[in-house]
């Protein structure tokens, strides 16, 4: 028997499950929905972990400064106490249990500061720093260098290593 060319010959009739060409290509379009998803998944579970580490920091960051003022407003009862007991020390005829008494009432006070990381800004002899220091004057000097502090008027200090009270100082300027 002779073949026509021109007539097609019955193909086996195969479901979309079934055909060998559908399945590798819904295959594929499932791992690439998988992979999409789960890309996804990922960057969601990075960017909420960086979500929750940067609130961790700032909930530090507001714990740490949020008592700013108060130390502020005690560095002035701190200072007071210091020259209180500088100059109780050096006068004549006081009672040796007052003196003792500010010392301990004074030194309670350096514990706080220290509790709560208040540090005083090392200023004499240092260059001039406008985050660390507030100049008053400046004055010609052939001890100092141009532009390091000569001498400290008032006392600065960091919280945290934050200034919170610049020190207030006398600039050398070089006489030419």
């Amino acid at each position: 028997m002779v073949m026509d060319e021109n007539v097609q010959q019955p193909e086996e009739v195969l479901s979309d499950k079934e055909s060998p060409s559908a399945k590798p290509d819904a295959l594929e379009v499932l791992k690439g929905q998988l992979a999409a998803e789960k890309d996804k998944y990922v960057r969601l579970l990075a960017e909420f972990e960086n979500m929750r580490k940067r609130h961790q920091r700032e909930r530090e960051e507001l714990i740490k400064y949020a008592h700013e003022e108060v130390i502020i407003e005690c560095l002035k009862i701190y200072e007071d106490l210091e020259r209180s007991l500088n100059a109780f020390k050096t006068k004549q005829g006081m009672d040796a249990n007052l003196v003792k008494g500010l010392a301990m009432v004074f030194n309670n006070m350096r514990e706080l500061m220290n509790t709560y990381d208040v540090k005083p800004i090392e200023s004499v002899g240092k260059a001039f720093d406008p985050h660390c220091h507030e100049p008053l004057i400046q004055a010609e000097s052939k001890e100092f260098p141009d532009g390091y502090v000569m001498e400290e008027f008032q006392k600065g200090y960091t919280l945290g290593g934050k200034v919170v009270r610049t020190a207030k100082v006398k600039v050398a300027k070089n006489i030419n």
